[in-house]
């Protein structure tokens, strides 16, 4: 079941594994330069799946089990494609990890409200803070684009 399922893209599909955080999903993103072997060995230590469009992961013992191979090119037609091998759901958890980091987002203290862009501070409802890499999050034009993209991509579905 996609809700329990952790995930690492590889550098191709770090535009994936980006949406695939904003909807939710603990997502790691490959560094770029890392060897498929390599790959391979991460995500089967961390228990993740690993998401890419390159066909010679299949080549590696074992690898079938921890590599989801995409036929699909652009991102529109990875998240369909993705969506209907895995049955994800899209407003699984939305935007409550960190988009950077991937690290759970937590509430933060109200105090903390004074590190938000002046002219934003009006508007912003709830705030939340990325103990990893401390940056802030509150919704946004940005957040409400992105969530409606999510809802047409869990409409598709």
């Amino acid at each position: 079941m996609a809700e329990r399922q952790r995930f690492l893209c590889d550098e191709m599909l770090a535009r994936l594994g980006r949406w695939l955080r904003a909807a939710g999903y603990d997502t790691e993103i490959a560094a770029p330069g890392l060897a498929d072997r390599d790959l391979i060995e991460l995500a089967r230590t961390h228990g993740r799946l690993l998401i890419t469009r390159d066909r010679k992961f299949l080549e590696y013992k074992d690898a079938a089990e921890r590599v989801l191979v995409l036929h699909a090119n652009e991102l529109e037609a990875c998240v369909r494609e993705l969506s209907q091998r895995l049955s994800l759901d899209w407003q699984y958890r939305p935007f409550s990890r960190c988009m950077v980091c991937n690290t759970p987002l937590q509430q933060a203290r109200p105090e903390e409200l004074a590190q938000v862009p002046e002219q934003a501070r009006a508007r912003v409802e709830r705030l939340y803070k990325c103990q990893g890499c401390q940056r802030l999050y509150w919704e946004g034009s940005h957040v409400r684009r992105m969530s409606r993209q999510l809802q047409r991509w869990q409409q598709a579905v």
